[in-house]
């Protein structure tokens, strides 16, 4: 392969001359058989494009529902894909072959989730409107395709939706937004933009409309996993409607969480939550694991997770489990989520550090000689900085974790991120950025590097185990050569969960209740 664009990858795959596009193509029944086509490229419509790696990439699309439209999400092809966050929604329709038509054309943030009205009137939207930020809040925009107009909804709302999908009635919108750990079901008026929650606690997902006043949706909860529900929108009653798991659930213990708030960076006040171990029993001292959570733009929920961060897998080991949303962390209003920009190794460490002396001053049970600190993406970073600046902890465990801010802005995929979040290192003043939140004088750490992941490459996870091996500090690497910045094969899980679990219980002393080799 042979790349002059730097968009030359994406998370886990190499560009190639192949790309998703989107087709219209007509389906007719005659008798008992089906017949489709001749069908029609929408994207071929768009712009030309000299070079074949870069060229239009459809990312997402949604038909309306008579058929006669579709909305399409395309990141334009440009020279600055890997340092741009703009992302257009076009328009077009599925019947006359005519050039789609940009509706985000003044806006250079990205733009996700477009939705038809059910009478195919209207369109709704998400919207970033801040260039080069991937984290920016998510504004709702409706175009009315008769009048060719488009408006901002809810506009003041200081929280951001992750999808919409409209009412049977079009006259509201359904989204799910992270507030304060929970991922809650909200329902907007189209017009107005008023707001009400409609669900309290948990996690829901996949919200899909059945009549005007009812919501089928997927909940979960820390101790609960996934299982559909059906929300009377009106009364706000939930019936569950399944119980997939009831059989597996009887033979398993799982915690519920229990929330705490204390005085972070900067004065603020800073959620978490603490999840106890199985067989807890109040007479007794317990180690405790400290989870950080990615991006740091991201938020830890009260769900249930089939990732490596569930909770109870280390309550489960017999840990004191906490989980802190820091600075940085969505569902707390913007300006908390913005505030971590220039300070990853400030705020975020702060409030870790006050969380843990606040959860081990009031609950006595926990053994403060006996910690472990966990984290991934950028928990993994912030175990990395953690250990050049606390002794705190018995062990750390880094998964897909920056060695290097420097190293670590030059070998990712997508430089929006650590150019908004940090700056460039050839400009001196992003530059002392950079160097004043790079990760030193590591110990004690265990890392785990992937092969196929480019967001953050192999060679920082061996970077870090290289110095650590080299000073004579016990350290372990544990690499999987077909993963990418998560573990997706359910073998390679449980190795991973194997190796942690060994390691964190080894450095704590820690008799696990059951067999983990």
């Amino acid at each position: 392969m042979v790349f002059d664009n730097l968009w030359a990858r994406h998370w886990n795959e190499w560009m190639t001359m192949e790309k998703p596009n989107v087709f219209a193509a007509r389906l007719d029944r005659t008798g008992s058989k089906w017949s489709v086509g001749p069908e029609t490229n929408i994207a071929a419509m768009l712009p030309h494009t000299a070079d074949p790696l870069t060229r239009w990439s459809v990312d997402d699309y949604t038909v309306s529902p008579a058929g006669d439209n579709m909305a399409f999400v395309v990141r334009p092809p440009a020279d600055n894909m890997t340092w741009a966050t703009n992302v257009d929604i076009y328009l077009a329709s599925t019947k006359h072959g005519s050039r789609p038509r940009l509706l985000t054309g003044q806006m250079n943030g990205t733009a996700s989730a477009p939705t038809f009205s059910w009478d195919g009137r209207r369109l709704a939207w998400l919207q970033m409107e801040t260039s080069g930020y991937e984290s920016d809040i998510n504004r709702i925009f409706i175009y009315t395709l008769a009048t060719r107009k488009t408006v901002a909804v809810a506009y003041d709302w200081d929280l951001s939706p992750h999808n919409l999908m409209w009412s049977r009635d079009n006259k509201s919108l359904f989204t799910v937004t992270g507030s304060k750990g929970r991922s809650l079901i909200v329902q907007i008026d189209a017009l107005t933009g008023h707001r009400r929650e409609l669900t309290t606690t948990g996690s829901a997902a996949s919200i899909r409309p059945i009549d005007n006043q009812s919501l089928l949706f997927v909940h979960s909860d820390t101790d609960k996993p996934a299982d559909i529900h059906m929300l009377n929108t009106q009364s706000q009653a939930i019936q569950q409607l399944t119980n997939i798991n009831a059989q597996t659930l009887r033979s398993v213990h799982l915690s519920k969480a229990e929330d705490f708030w204390f005085t972070g960076a900067h004065g603020d006040k800073v959620h978490g939550w603490v999840v106890r171990p199985f067989g807890f029993n109040r007479r007794t001292t317990y180690p405790l694991a400290l989870l950080m959570h990615g991006g740091p733009q991201q938020a830890s929920t009260q769900s249930f997770s089939h990732s490596q961060w569930n909770p109870n897998m280390y309550a489960s080991a017999g840990f004191v489990t906490v989980v802190i949303n820091f600075h940085g962390s969505p569902g707390y209003g913007q300006n908390f989520t913005n505030s971590v920009r220039h300070k990853w190794g400030d705020y975020p460490y702060v409030d870790l550090m006050r969380g843990v002396d606040y959860v081990t001053s009031r609950m006595r049970f926990i053994d403060k000689t006996r910690m472990v600190a966990l984290g991934g993406s950028f928990g993994g970073y912030m175990a990395n900085w953690i250990n050049g600046h606390t002794d705190k902890f018995c062990a750390l465990v880094s998964h897909d974790g920056k060695f290097s801010t420097i190293s670590g802005y030059y070998g990712t995929d997508e430089l929006w991120f650590p150019e908004w979040d940090l700056g460039k290192p050839w400009d001196p003043a992003g530059r002392a950025i950079l160097e004043e939140n790079n990760p030193n004088a590591f110990q004690l750490i265990l890392k785990r590097p992937r092969e196929k992941d480019f967001r953050i490459s192999s060679t920082e996870s061996l970077g870090a185990w290289t110095m650590m091996r080299r000073r004579g500090v016990p350290a372990r690497l544990v690499y999987f050569p077909d993963e990418d910045h998560w573990i997706n094969r359910a073998g390679n899980s449980v190795r991973w969960h194997t190796e942690v679990l060994d390691w964190i219980t080894k450095w704590t002393n820690t008799s696990a209740p059951y067999r983990i080799r």
